[in-house]
């Protein structure tokens, strides 16, 4: 790596933990990020991503106090950041978890996550400031990119936004309503049956890994249960028919000797 593009990185990095969110900040990392001697290093881009995902965090921690504009400045530059660092990786260890619903996934989608509080943060706001209003394509846009990550649920909320929307009249063409309403419902249908598709599939996983359990188990018992009856019917089996064997030969005996055919060996040794 050359020495500018590691002047360049120390620089930016600095600045993050100095926590100074400007626009030179982003011209810097915009240039280092531009270099080949950046793109040639997987590690260097690797180890910027899982810096910026913990002090994201704690950026979001330390301004949770702050103002919705404070807020908003400094998400949306942590927004622009993840995007230029193109943070869709999946060799990502759980060191933040900014996104509640997938746990350790959400880690691939610190942008997504960034977006999603940005927004909830204008929405929080435009109540005294009508330029900070979302727009329904802005939520939709959201809801189709939470539906491609996997975030299911999101997206349904997302969709949920954009259709309040309209009801709240906060339409540019009145004329595509129809036409953009339809879109979005069908989007959150797709959104729901996707969620419930995943949980039942849980659900059912869990149901067969919990059946096999007891099957195995059952039939463990079943096997020892069914080995010691069947050696105790077999030993009965055998009494039984030994026993029979004993009264068939003594009534033979006792026929033998009265009918006289057979002579008495202890009156005979007598």
């Amino acid at each position: 790596m050359s020495i500018a593009v590691s002047q360049q990185i120390s620089l930016f990095l600095s600045q993050i933990e100095s926590r100074r969110f400007n626009e030179a900040n982003i011209r810097v990392l915009e240039s280092f990020l531009a270099s080949n001697d950046f793109k040639s290093l997987d590690g260097v881009a690797r180890a910027l991503k899982q810096f910026m995902r913990k002090e994201s965090l704690c950026i979001i921690q330390e301004i949770a106090g702050k103002s919705t504009e404070h807020k908003l400045l400094i998400v949306d530059f942590l927004v622009r950041v993840f995007a230029l660092i193109g943070d869709t990786e999946d060799d990502v260890d759980d060191t933040t978890n900014a996104y509640s619903e997938r746990g350790s996934d959400a880690l691939n989608h610190s942008c997504l996550a960034l977006r999603y509080e940005a927004l909830l943060m204008r929405e929080q706001k435009a109540t005294s400031d009508q330029g900070l209003l979302v727009s329904y394509s802005e939520w939709l846009t959201f809801a189709e990119h939470s539906l491609e990550n996997g975030f299911c649920s999101i997206a349904k909320k997302a969709c949920e936004k954009a259709l309040l929307c309209f009801e709240m009249n906060i339409v540019i063409d009145p004329g595509k309503d129809d036409f953009v309403i339809e879109k979005i419902k069908k989007l959150k249908d797709i959104a729901v049956i996707s969620a419930s598709s995943r949980s039942v599939q849980a659900q059912a996983a869990e149901y067969f890994k919990k059946k096999t359990i007891l099957q195995t188990s059952q039939e463990s018992y079943i096997s020892v249960e069914a080995k010691s009856s069947g050696s105790t019917l077999f030993r009965n089996g055998i009494k039984r028919r030994h026993r029979r064997q004993l009264d068939e030969h003594r009534h033979l005996e006792q026929n033998e000797e009265a009918s006289g055919d057979v002579p008495n060996i202890w009156n005979d040794s007598s």
